[in-house]
C-alpha cells in the first residue's frame, strides 16, 4: 500500500517536532521548512530514520528572496534540498534559511549526503552562501579574480569588470565595464485611441 503524501507530511512534522516551521503540499510535492540552528541534526533524521529514510540528495540550489513579498521568514537567502527516498519512493523538498543576509552560513551536509558537494560549492560561488565545514570551499564556474555573486538579485546586469584579450601584454585583462547600463524592459507603443481608449 502506497502512503499519501499527506502522510508523508505528518510523518515528518511528527518526527522532526519543533525543527519544522513550515510544511505544504504544492503541486503534488511535499514542501518543508526547517529551522537553521537544528538544520544538521534534521538532516541526519531525514536521511537515517526508518519511516524516512531519504538517502539521496538529487540537488542543491540556492535562492535570493530579497524582493519575494511572501516569504516565510525575514531572511533573504536559502537553500533548497531536493531529497528522495529510494526505500520508500517518495520525494521531499526542504527549504533552508540562512539567518545572516550579510553573511549568510550554513552548516554544510556533505557529511550526510557527499552528493552536496560540488552543489554547495555553486551556491558558494553564486549566491556567496558559506557552508562551514564543507572541505573546499572555492569558486566553481567563475574565476577566482571574479567580483561578486552573480545569482543575486542586486548583481549589476553587465556585471562589474570585463575581460578582453591585450595584443601587447599578450595576454586576458580585466578592466572596468565599459557598457553603459540600460533598461531592458521594451517600451509598448500604442496608437492614441487604442482599444477605444481616448
Amino acid at each position: 500500500m502506497t502512503e499519501s503524501i499527506e502522510f508523508q507530511q505528518e510523518r515528518i512534522r511528527d518526527i522532526l517536532g519543533e525543527n519544522v516551521i513550515e510544511s505544504a503540499i504544492r503541486f503534488d510535492e511535499l514542501s518543508v521548512t526547517l529551522r537553521e540552528d537544528s538544520w544538521l541534526s534534521s538532516a541526519q533524521i531525514l536521511r537515517d530514520h526508518a519511516d524516512l529514510k531519504f538517502d539521496q540528495m538529487i540537488d542543491l540550489c540556492g535562492l535570493d528572496y530579497s524582493e519575494f513579498s511572501g516569504r516565510v521568514s525575514g531572511a533573504r537567502f536559502a537553500i533548497v534540498y531536493h531529497l528522495l527516498s529510494l526505500d520508500h519512493n517518495k520525494r521531499v523538498r526542504v527549504k533552508v534559511f540562512a539567518g545572516d543576509d550579510e553573511l549568510p552560513i550554513l552548516p554544510s551536509v556533505i557529511d550526510v549526503w557527499p552528493a552536496a558537494n560540488w552543489f554547495e560549492r555553486e551556491a558558494f560561488d553564486l549566491f556567496g552562501i558559506i557552508f562551514t565545514g564543507h572541505p573546499d570551499l572555492r569558486r566553481i564556474l567563475t574565476d577566482y579574480g571574479f567580483i561578486g555573486h552573480p545569482f543575486r538579485k542586486d548583481f549589476p546586469i553587465s556585471g562589474n569588470v570585463e575581460m578582453r584579450y591585450d595584443p601587447d601584454q599578450q595576454r586576458v585583462v580585466y578592466q572596468p565595464v565599459t557598457i553603459e547600463p540600460r533598461e531592458i524592459v521594451p517600451r509598448v507603443v500604442r496608437e492614441p485611441n487604442y482599444g477605444g481608449v481616448k
